[in-house]
């Protein structure tokens, strides 16, 4: 399939300040560190996103963060790529992930949505799970809280100490699958110690 003429990176959250600085927004807060480490800024609103577009690596990027609601993330990318011609492979998905340690990253491609339900609306969208992945981790709750309690609650004080070089690595990440290509990003990225192992 031919590549197409525009990439996209997805982050994936909960619009308003109430979910801002929680686990589960943690795709926009790594699509921010993006922007912000190439003096970007999302201005625009396109198909219920917030977006920006640059040239980054060599290629032509939006840089997307849907205001649907995290359930329904995929309606809003769908458009998006359904709009630009984005052919499902050249879509990077970057989203908080209960299974992996806080601070640890890995890249993964057609897999399962792994009970994310963000994921789960992408798969649905688009009838099958083409795309990247950039998992970021937010690790299990303590025992005796609930997962939604978890996801939708704020960074402890260990984890804000390591957020902003998680959420840096992940936007590294993209940037290494736009130049470099997803074998690669996954030989360096999902070898790494998160912040908190490192």
């Amino acid at each position: 399939m031919p590549e197409s003429k525009y990439k996209l990176i997805a982050g994936l959250g909960n619009p308003g300040k109430d979910y801002a600085r929680t686990r589960h927004n943690i795709g926009f807060l790594a699509l921010d560190a993006l922007a912000s480490k190439s003096c970007l800024t999302f201005d625009k609103t396109r198909f219920e996103s917030e977006y920006t577009k640059a040239r980054l690596r060599g290629k032509e990027v939006f840089l997307v963060k849907p205001l649907t609601y995290m359930n329904r993330s995929g309606l809003s990318i769908h458009k998006f790529a359904s709009y630009y011609k984005i052919e499902i492979q050249d879509i990077i998905i970057v989203h908080d992930d209960m299974d992996l340690e806080f601070g640890k990253i890995k890249i993964v491609k057609s897999r399962g949505h792994g009970g994310h339900n963000g994921v789960r609306s992408i798969m649905d969208a688009f009838g099958n799970n083409d795309y990247i992945r950039v998992r970021v981790g937010v690790g299990h709750p303590s025992s005796g809280r609930d997962i939604t309690g978890h996801v939708l609650g704020g960074f402890s004080p260990d984890e804000i100490c390591v957020l902003d070089r998680t959420t840096e690595t992940a936007a590294k990440a993209c940037l290494h699958i736009l130049e470099m290509g997803v074998i690669s990003a996954m030989n360096i990225f999902n070898q790494s110690p998160g912040p908190l192992g490192a």
